[in-house]
């Protein structure tokens, strides 16, 4: 492996170890799921439902076509693989990280911004605690008064029963043992959510924790620079000493050989080889990517690798948005080459093409394959039909395709 790459070489590197040179089986196993999940290592959980649920989309764009029971059977049915945690945002990680984010549960259970709500609620995460242990899985509305809850803006205004399931969740005092029809989490003990082997295994201290999140997001990035290697498992908002952790475990991983100090044409800043990195010649890959896709998660590193300027337009004003409500990247090969604002209208049986967009420089058989893999999306989200609206300079090859 060089020491110097292109960034067409850390393009294809970074698609590799995202796992977009593996070979899609034709009914995707549970163990395509688990060779899918070991290279993503987290998938982020969202609740916007425009398209489809965020934790299922990067499942879909790498693996194609399966059953999203998969998920919800290794969530929710022994024996659990993954669990939901604080480990990007909201995500789905494997079952064996929860030893490895204790010390992340102690900072919680420290934070100033807790302890000022403890003070002024006395006795009240106690009491959810021991309503959780003695009535089972249960949601905040499970254990509220049944009073309704106000919308107020982007969130809910959460009663104070739901603020004391938080706390015991981001502490670890309570897992999410699933969600329910109306995605509300169901919050249970960790001992009736995990299995026994993980709850007894060793917690490491916050330095090897640290070290090891860090080794896991360079497996999963293939090449990446300090700032991504920091993002991946969000130890930025641990701030202060993890920041400092993380600086250290990166030179120790450079001492051990587990990563390889490199150049990346176009990177300002130093960037790190995992020393499993493979690097193809080519990527054939063609996929979707869902906004909290971890390729496109760090904004700077997706300009980097691909050229290509991307912002979530979820939050801005309608007549604000350059692109759309929801718009998915679209990767061809190893190049993001293209980006469409999609919606499941469900009650129609439609996926709804709202815009569709051409980046400089798409091949020109940009949209037969974007058509291609906008069929199975729809096949897979059990909808009948697609239609392509007249906005985007892409949007009129690609309802010819899709017409055609």
């Amino acid at each position: 492996m060089p020491n110097e790459l292109s960034r067409a070489q850390a393009r294809r590197v970074a698609l590799v170890a995202q796992g977009f040179r593996d070979p899609r089986h034709t009914t995707p196993t549970m163990r395509t799921f688990a060779r899918t999940l070991a290279r993503t290592g987290v998938l982020q959980v969202d609740s916007v439902n425009v398209l489809q649920r965020a934790h299922y989309m990067p499942l879909f764009s790498r693996m194609g076509p399966y059953d999203t029971d998969m998920l919800k059977r290794a969530a929710e049915r022994e024996p659990r693989r993954v669990v939901e945690y604080w480990a990007h945002v909201q995500s789905f990680m494997p079952v064996e990280l929860w030893p490895v984010m204790r010390p992340r549960m102690e900072f919680f259970r420290q934070s100033p911004r807790w302890g000022a709500w403890l003070r002024t609620n006395p006795g009240i995460v106690d009491r959810v605690l021991v309503q959780v242990r003695e009535a089972g899985a249960s949601t905040a509305r499970d254990l509220d008064d049944g009073g309704p809850r106000r919308k107020v803006d982007w969130g809910w205004n959460w009663s104070e029963t739901r603020k004391a399931l938080d706390y015991l969740y981001v502490v670890g005092d309570l897992a999410i043992a699933g969600r329910n029809s109306q995605f509300e989490p169901i919050y249970d003990v960790p001992e009736r959510v995990l299995p026994a082997d993980v709850l007894a295994a060793p917690v490491p201290d916050a330095f090897e924790a640290t070290k090891e999140l860090v080794r896991r997001a360079a497996r999963s990035h293939g090449v990446a620079t300090a700032r991504c290697l920091v993002d991946y498992y969000r130890l930025q908002t641990q701030r202060g000493e993890a920041q400092q952790a993380a600086r250290r475990a990166i030179d120790e991983l450079v001492e051990d050989g587990e990563v390889v100090p490199v150049t990346v044409e176009g990177w300002k800043r130093a960037a790190y080889l995992h020393r499993d990195a493979k690097l193809p010649r080519k990527v054939e890959a063609r996929a979707l990517l869902s906004p909290f896709d971890p390729v496109v998660w760090e904004r700077e590193r997706t300009e980097q690798l691909f050229d290509f300027h991307y912002r979530i337009e979820i939050y801005v004003p309608e007549a604000k948005r350059q692109f759309g409500y929801y718009v998915l990247p679209f990767l061809l090969g190893d190049r993001i080459v293209g980006r469409v604002d999609l919606k499941a209208d469900r009650k129609a049986g439609v996926l709804l093409v709202k815009a569709a967009y051409a980046e400089t420089g798409a091949p020109a058989e940009a949209a037969e394959e974007l058509g291609a893999e906008l069929r199975d999306l729809a096949d897979w989200l059990g909808l009948d039909d697609i239609a392509v609206h007249d906005k985007g300079g892409l949007a009129a090859a690609l309802g010819a395709t899709i017409g055609g």
